[in-house]
């Protein structure tokens, strides 16, 4: 069987995965974008509608952390197979909210499990994967995913937007709601894919009756460097996450700052997510061979070009959109999908949703604490020193995900050749 025909094979895995962070921005996007509405529709303070975005991002750390425990406590298989069932409850809650109370429990619970779920899908993809190889390219491919869920929630909410009451919000979680009840269907009803968790290759497993420890894993005596693994990516992926968040949530925001109209400020963002989406599917290409560190260096390099760029556009919105959209793609090259796919590569497949629970639990915390500055720091007249201060963020970030590349390559592990 041919390279091809085999990724081929494994595409039904993909999907499968891959929706869950289609719910994991879904979910994010969709009630940033709505929750105006609910703020007038259910009367909520100003405090309560931070309250709401704060534990959303809580809850969604919260999962993150936990997901090592869920699946040794469940199994992985079971794990990936029953989460989203409780991610339809928190969302279906959502949908219909009839006050401040409803729509806290089922922003609490939808978070949780789509933070638990990003994780325990990755390592099911690496665990079911034939080799390294094909395991990066999948790995790399849910990405396309988290910025189709993106894209999703962006275009559902523009399109309801001037529906009246609290019909936009309501949609907008519905077809959420539809993506996940497809994920359940097809991780508990397809064939193929109950077959490939059975052709799964053997592992590296604990001996029977050792407990996983990752704190042993991380500081016992091991013949490979574990623990440098786990703190190249944690400090990358946190520093690459601290500028991805921002963008995140307050690029709209830095452009109505910059005289944009609420029209072009919406609209630019879903040119730029689009962009996002062509290079993430260029990228999962390539995840599995030498190309990628190729990419992830020239990704940093336009990064931290865009960035500085950034600061000395002054207020010409053209420019400044075209700058954001070049720091969009070397963020795809150099962002969220490497740190995936390190994370799997990286350390054996029992510990795997343990620890990438850990380091996206992590740095939820990390962007949910400075979100708390961020309004402050995107105001057009501290603009040039955000800028600056991230481009210098990103070009530490980026030298400490060389020195993970060339840790992988001392050891010989991953896809490096």
């Amino acid at each position: 069987m041919n390279e091809n025909t085999l990724t081929s094979k494994y595409k039904p895995l993909l999907i499968s995965a891959g929706l869950g962070s289609i719910l994991g921005s879904g979910i994010i996007v969709s009630l940033a974008g709505t929750i105006t509405v609910w703020q007038n529709v259910l009367n909520l303070s100003a405090s309560q509608v931070g309250l709401i975005s704060s534990l959303l991002t809580l809850s969604i750390a919260a999962g993150s952390l936990l997901a090592g425990k869920i699946t040794r406590s469940l199994g992985l298989i079971r794990s990936f197979n029953i989460l989203n069932v409780f991610f339809i409850i928190g969302t279906l809650l959502i949908m219909t909210a009839q006050n401040f109370w409803m729509l806290m429990a089922g922003t609490v619970i939808a978070g949780f499990f789509s933070g638990a779920d990003l994780p325990v899908s990755l390592t099911m993809i690496s665990h079911d994967a034939p080799n390294e190889k094909i395991s990066a390219e999948l790995v790399s491919g849910t990405q396309v995913y988290w910025t189709i869920g993106i894209l999703l929630a962006t275009l559902s909410a523009f399109a309801t937007s001037t529906l009246p009451g609290a019909w936009s919000p309501r949609i907008c979680t519905a077809i959420v709601t539809l993506v996940a009840v497809l994920a359940v269907w097809m991780r508990n009803g397809s064939a193929k894919i109950r077959d490939l968790h059975a052709q799964a290759p053997k592992r590296e497993q604990p001996e029977d009756g050792e407990k996983v420890s990752v704190v042993k894993l991380l500081f016992g005596r091991q013949t490979k460097p574990y623990l440098g693994f786990f703190l190249c990516i944690l400090i990358f992926y946190c520093g690459w996450n601290l500028l991805a968040n921002t963008f995140g949530q307050f690029q709209t925001y830095m452009l109505v700052k910059a005289n944009a109209s609420q029209t072009f400020a919406t609209g630019a963002g879903v040119i730029l997510t689009i962009v996002c989406l062509v290079v993430a599917q260029i990228f999962s290409k390539i995840a599995g061979g030498k190309n990628r560190n190729v990419a992830f260096v020239i990704g940093v390099i336009i990064m931290v070009a865009a960035l500085v760029g950034l600061a000395f556009s002054g207020s010409s919105l053209w420019l400044i959109v075209a700058w954001i959209a070049l720091q969009n793609v070397g963020s795809t090259f150099a962002g969220e999908a490497m740190y995936k796919v390190w994370t799997q590569e990286s350390f054996p497949a029992a510990y795997r949703s343990g620890i990438q629970g850990f380091i996206n639990g992590f740095s939820r915390l990390c962007c949910a604490a400075f979100a708390l500055i961020t309004p402050v720091l995107v105001l057009p007249e501290h603009i040039r020193t955000t800028m600056l201060g991230f481009a210098a963020l990103i070009l530490v970030s980026g030298i400490v995900g060389m020195v993970q590349i060339r840790l992988q390559k001392k050891y010989n592990v991953g896809s490096n050749d």
